[in-house]
């Protein structure tokens, strides 16, 4: 009887217990703190549908009479280069006006498609332009930088929907104007690196769509990433911030293995101040980077503190490693306003709103683009993805929140807790370190709903070429986007 009554307590014991541990596991997480709006935040807000709609009814009938005035067209852009070759001082005015010229020549040159590439190279020379006239302008001053976001997201909008309407003309790999360096250099795929390059570059992912247009001046890229070449070996090492992994150190086969929808590579100008008092100032900020990953483990920041170097996020890793050196990038801080993207972003774990964006390191005038490289069969994908986050965040901004099932959330706190074992032993568990259980199940549920309704989108876009003869430009993929948000609710 005494054994039996023991026995009895040993299972009452362990059944409280597993009782207590599962009440534990199934309290409900808090809601997300959600930081005040950044006191100099304000969203960019085009304002021309009109022009959009103009646009759309010209290439319309431009497709009609095909390459019939392609003499005229390719006379208006030999006139707009000339233009923009001998501009030497501009103000926001001027830069606009040049930036609807260049709207005015997409449609003409997407109905004739022996036009397309030399369209392509020229929206390189007006984005150097436009970074060359720039470059005394204040970064933070609204005006200039609304000036400069038109000129330089719209050209590179223009140039892609000419690109969707005919793909097969297009070259992937744009190249800007030569920009010296004299640190340490290597290539690969065909362009020359240089030690203290910065790639910034679009990955495949429903998260990468939304770092690219949760911003204030919503845009193009979602990850930042550091070239460092070994003065002896010219061996090319790439330092970048993973969510999965913290700092880590690959080779530049094993970045570009990662998926990928476009790459930029951003040098800086040689004739910056520091860089004529030391010309080797971006190898050794990649040096310093590169000897502090390879020293020790530095975890991701999901908090997104550009000012603490603790943790670091993609855009930390270049902007430390500058700052190490006394150069600081991002002169222009962003800022991510709109409470619906606010209060997302606060429940993946992000704390700060005033940051370093990667679309915006291409506004910076310290840095020159040297190349470009989309790839344009995944572009619509690429555009697709886009129009989706922009209708989410919408709906983001009306009330939809990311949530989750409840009984889902103690099997994550398990992997949390499993992760964090990983974690203590070198490995990588099913939950990023510094990610809380919660955080990740909303992401899930948000990784989930973009792919949904990016498979409903791309379904009546398909629908929409049938009916029109061409692949939907970007403001209609939108309205089919903000279609499936209200037909999925």
């Amino acid at each position: 009887m005494p054994a039996a009554q023991s026995r009895a307590r040993r299972i009452g014991a362990v059944a409280g217990v597993t009782l207590a541990i599962l009440l534990l596991l199934v309290i409900p997480a808090a809601g997300p703190s959600v930081p005040p709006m950044p006191p100099e935040g304000s969203p960019f807000v085009w304002g021309s549908d009109s022009l959009w709609a103009a646009l759309e009814a010209q290439f319309a009938a431009e497709r009609a009479s095909g390459c019939a005035d392609s003499a005229s067209t390719a006379a208006e852009m030999r006139r707009f280069e000339t233009d923009v070759q001998v501009l030497r001082r501009a103000d926001a005015a001027t830069l606009d006006s040049l930036g609807l010229r260049f709207f005015a020549l997409a449609p003409r040159v997407a109905s004739c498609a022996e036009l397309v590439p030399r369209f392509v190279q020229l929206q390189a020379t007006w984005r150097s332009t436009a970074k060359r006239v720039s470059v005394d302008w204040d970064p933070r001053e609204r005006t200039t930088r609304d000036a400069l976001y038109r000129a330089l997201y719209g050209g590179r909008a223009a140039v892609e929907e000419v690109i969707l309407q005919q793909p097969r003309m297009v070259p992937a790999l744009v190249q800007d104007a030569e920009v010296a360096s004299a640190t340490p250099s290597a290539v690969v795929q065909g362009v020359l690196l240089h030690s203290g390059d910065i790639l910034v570059s679009r990955g495949g992912y429903p998260t990468s769509a939304l770092i690219a247009r949760g911003n204030d001046y919503a845009g193009n890229f979602s990850h930042i990433a550091l070239v460092h070449i070994d003065p002896a070996t010219r061996a090319v090492s790439v330092i970048e911030a993973h969510i999965e992994l913290g700092v880590a150190v690959t080779t530049a086969e094993g970045y570009l293995a990662d998926k990928k929808l476009r790459v930029m590579l951003l040098r800086p100008r040689p004739d910056l101040p520091a860089l004529i008092a030391d010309p080797q100032l971006p190898h050794k900020a990649a040096q310093a980077m590169l000897d502090r990953a390879q020293r020790e483990h530095i975890p991701y920041d999901f908090a997104m503190d550009y000012q603490d170097p603790a943790k670091l996020f993609c855009s930390e890793v270049a902007s430390q490693g500058y700052r190490s050196q006394g150069l600081t990038l991002w002169m222009g801080t962003s800022t991510i306003s709109r409470p619906g993207l606010r209060q997302w972003l606060a429940s993946f774990g992000v704390e700060h709103f005033e940051t370093q964006e990667p679309s915006d390191l291409e506004y910076d005038p310290q840095l020159a683009v040297v190349a470009e490289w989309r790839d344009p069969t995944t572009l619509f994908e690429d555009h697709v993805d886009n129009a989706v986050v922009d209708a989410m965040l919408e709906g983001a901004d009306r009330g939809d929140r990311l949530g989750y099932a409840w009984h889902e959330l103690p099997v994550a706190r398990v992997l949390k807790g499993w992760s964090w074992l990983r974690e203590r032993t070198g490995g990588v568990g099913p939950i990023p370190e510094g990610m809380a259980a919660a955080a990740a199940l909303r992401n899930r549920g948000y990784n989930a709903r973009h792919d949904a309704l990016s498979a409903e989108v791309l379904r009546r876009a398909e629908a929409w070429r049938a009916a029109q003869g061409y692949p939907p430009p970007y403001w209609a993929l939108v309205a089919l986007a903000r279609e499936a948000v209200a037909a999925s609710r």
